[in-house]
């Protein structure tokens, strides 16, 4: 039995290596690679449900020698961007796995590390159409062997979304869909549409901006535009140099964990179409009429959903607020208030609702808002979970003027209304708010008739 147990251990690491052996990596390169410069060199490597966790290189001329390459099926490609210390993105497995969690798809991972990786970003600007070019070739063989480019979804990170805008291009706007995640600014802003990303590259575009003001792009480049918290610094990213690395990146690479969130239903974020983002925050924007009942698109993968409509409204831009951390989404109340105060008042409110326990908040402090008699003074408050149930709702006053006399806000009615559940309306009459104190109360269904 001893020498048996021996060649069982010796099968078990045979096994082992021959996986390691027939399963392909993402290229794995140092700050040296960079420093020196890397050429284009692009590998594509296929997972599918049948092989998740251990790629198939795919050939580039040979597409026979891949049978795990079912192109009946549809196609989802993901590229990266910028590499500039030359390490695997820490990104894609996670993505690669909730894409084939969704739906029976070849996914390709686009491995152009050699190209992305130059401490020279001029010059990996350059390598993108090169990258492009070599990607549209490949498509071009999945055409020969019967795949069809409208079946074929490109999520493109950063550089990863112009790459997908010029293989778009090189093949008339046929791909049937880009998904644009934060795409890339610097070198870009400013250029023609030949020269970046834009609508016609495929049958449905969709973009993401996390990172505007830095390494993102800011103006609309899809059908439908998301600007995430404006679209340019993200909450819970650091917001000095201080911080090392992170300060540079952290709003760029939300752009990606915003969109794993919509792949993993842990929650929807809704967006709504607006002019500006102060324009959103001051609840100007809250009408998804022109959706029919749909209502508003929800931010991600599924967006898809509005197609056809986005198709017909030509770009819309829209913006959403996020949470800190995932889960990512917050829950949308419009807050109506009528005070009875003889004199305005200008400050702050923040509201907070209860349910067995659990407590959501909202805080509408992006700017002052001025009450008066009378007259319904409209907030949009995004609490940072939702609950179940409202038992009970607290609401706090505050001018922001600590060395100043404290106000009272008199309240003739409050109405918060669910974005979502618009028919559940939630009231209260005559409460009066010292400042910066907590008036806790239990809402009750409005009556338009106490009114």
């Amino acid at each position: 039995m001893f020498p048996w147990s021996y060649l069982t251990l010796f099968l078990l690491i045979a096994a082992q290596v021959n996986k390691a052996q027939r399963c392909a990596e993402f290229t794995d390169l140092n700050l040296g690679h960079a420093f020196l410069g890397t050429s284009v060199k692009v590998r594509l490597l296929l997972y599918t449900r049948e092989n998740s966790t251990c790629a198939t290189l795919l050939s580039h001329s040979n597409l026979s020698a891949c049978p795990q390459l079912n192109l009946s099926r549809p196609t989802t490609f993901i590229i990266h961007g910028y590499r500039p210390t030359g390490s695997p993105p820490v990104w894609v497995h996670d993505l690669t796995d909730l894409v084939l969690a969704r739906k029976d798809v070849n996914v390709i991972v686009v491995d152009w590390n050699h190209g992305a990786a130059n401490v020279n970003y001029l010059k990996v600007v350059e390598n993108t159409k090169k990258a492009g070019a070599n990607i549209t070739a490949f498509i071009e063989k999945m055409q020969e062997h019967g795949g069809s480019p409208s079946s074929i979804h490109m999520i493109g990170v950063s550089l990863g979304a112009h790459i997908s805008g010029f293989v778009g291009a090189n093949l008339n706007g046929s791909i049937g869909r880009i998904s644009a995640l934060d795409p890339a600014g610097p070198q870009f802003t400013g250029t023609g549409p030949e020269d970046r990303l834009d609508p016609t590259d495929a049958e449905f575009v969709d973009v993401l901006h996390t990172d505007m003001d830095a390494l993102g792009y800011r103006e609309p480049l899809g059908h439908i535009d998301f600007y995430a918290n404006g679209g340019a610094d993200q909450p819970g990213c650091p917001k000095t140099i201080f911080s090392g690395t992170s300060y540079f990146k952290c709003d760029h690479q939300r752009s990606v964990g915003l969109y794993l969130g919509s792949l993993n239903h842990t929650c929807a974020s809704r967006a709504f179409p607006c002019s500006s983002n102060t324009d959103f925050l001051d609840g100007k924007c809250l009408s998804c009429d022109q959706f029919g009942a749909a209502g508003c698109p929800v931010f991600g993968y599924d967006v898809t959903q509005w197609k056809s409509i986005l198709l017909k409204l030509g770009q819309t831009k829209t913006f959403f607020t996020t949470n800190a951390e995932s889960p990512y989404c917050i829950t949308g109340y419009q807050v109506d208030v009528m005070i009875w105060n003889m004199e305005p008042r200008q400050g702050y409110i923040t509201i907070k609702l209860h349910y067995n326990g659990t407590e959501a908040v909202a805080n509408i402090d992006h700017k002052s808002s001025e009450f008066k008699k009378n007259k319904e003074t409209r907030l949009f408050a995004q609490f940072d979970k939702d609950v179940e149930q409202v038992e009970k709702v607290s609401v706090k006053f505050s001018t922001g003027k600590p060395f100043q006399p404290k106000y009272k806000l008199r309240i003739l009615r409050i109405r918060l209304t669910h974005l979502e559940l618009q028919a559940t309306a939630l009231c209260r009459y005559d409460v009066t708010l010292e400042e910066n104190s907590d008036v806790t109360f239990r809402p009750i269904p409005c009556e338009e008739s106490n009114f």
